[in-house]
């Protein structure tokens, strides 16, 4: 792996590795636990890799790799109560380039790293504890899958570090989910410099830090809204509603009365 890419060949692959794949386009990549023996155990919406519920879904489905229509010997289907799967490592990446997660990486190293879902400060667990996590939760289940607070990269984050975020008003663990919510909001929190200055590098400077800023604060090795939770307590507390993860649903505005 370089400095700038997680890419990594095959061969260099162990149980406990948070591997990923970016789709088409680089819209998004999807996030998985290596558990040995070609398998991945991966977290999706019902079986599929993304999804929110709302009319974005068309975006986002658009950019899933076609599947071949013959079912695969290896892979496991979704269970009816949660998403959490394991498919071989060929349709995991379908098709897809093969890259690893960083993890304890440098202050530098993270900001260099400009686009989110590729590495972490946070320390990961020992790879069997890792492997333990996806294996219990692939038969018990992550909760309900929502794009921005409990999805692919949140349940790998999760089988890693075993931290869970428990302020159910923030952002979930995931980098990608911060980078389309830190784009935009550096955009606007850069917006009053408009009258400070008429410089456009200076602008674009500033939000560039503005955006960096977030992620870094936002990152699951320096949040302080998190706790380490057992594969155990945490599917205890999924079913005992103590631990709530909701799908996002766009709102209804009533009829209007003429």
């Amino acid at each position: 792996m370089g400095l700038l890419s997680n890419r990594i060949d095959r061969s260099s692959l162990k149980p406990g590795d948070h591997i990923y794949s970016w789709r088409t386009a680089y819209i998004y990549a999807h996030h998985g636990i290596y558990v040995g023996d070609n398998k991945v155990i991966h977290f999706t919406r019902r079986g599929q890799e993304v999804g929110t519920g709302t009319v974005l879904d068309h975006i986002l489905v658009s950019s899933i790799p076609n599947r071949s229509v013959v079912p695969c010997t290896v892979c496991t289907p979704p269970s009816d109560g949660h998403g959490v799967v394991s498919s071989c490592l060929d349709c995991f990446l379908a098709g897809g380039i093969l890259y690893r997660f960083e993890y304890a990486v440098t202050p530098a190293i993270f900001l260099a790293k400009a686009r989110g879902g590729t590495c972490t400060l946070a320390v990961s667990d020992p790879d069997d504890i890792v492997v333990h996590r996806a294996n219990y939760l692939l038969t018990n289940g992550f909760g309900l899958y929502n794009v921005f607070k409990n999805n692919c990269e949140d349940f790998a984050i999760y089988c890693k570090t075993g931290l869970l975020v428990v302020d159910d008003s923030t952002m979930g663990q995931s980098g990608q989910a911060v980078s389309i919510i830190g784009g935009p909001l550096a955009a606007v929190m850069s917006t009053p410099l408009r009258l400070v200055t008429t410089n456009v590098y200076g602008m674009v400077a500033t939000a560039v830090g503005v955006y960096c800023a977030s992620r870094y604060a936002a990152d699951i090795g320096m949040r302080r809204d998190v706790m380490k939770v057992s594969a155990e307590d945490l599917t205890t507390r999924l079913t005992t509603g103590l631990l709530q993860v909701v799908e996002p649903c766009l709102a209804v505005l009533p009829p209007t009365v003429s």
